[in-house]
């Protein structure tokens, strides 16, 4: 996918996060991307934040450590 669509699509996520109740949404942010990303789209999320992370919101980059790295 094009990065400026996975920048899209996380950001969207993590707007979504931002607005739920409680102090756990680097993790539930996580669990989604775990959750619902194929492999690929997460190497490229991964991939884009090691790389800097231009135009990703905080949470995205903050929860990077808890998104799991694909196997190979």
């Amino acid at each position: 996918m094009s990065p400026e669509k996975m920048v899209i699509m996380a950001n969207q996520i993590a707007t979504f996060f931002k607005t739920q109740p409680g102090d756990d949404q680097l993790d539930r942010f996580a669990a989604h991307i775990n959750d619902f990303w194929e492999p690929r789209m997460r190497r490229q999320l991964l991939d884009h934040i090691a790389a800097g992370g231009a135009g990703l919101e905080t949470l995205v980059i903050e929860a990077s450590g808890r998104i799991s790295e694909p196997v190979e």
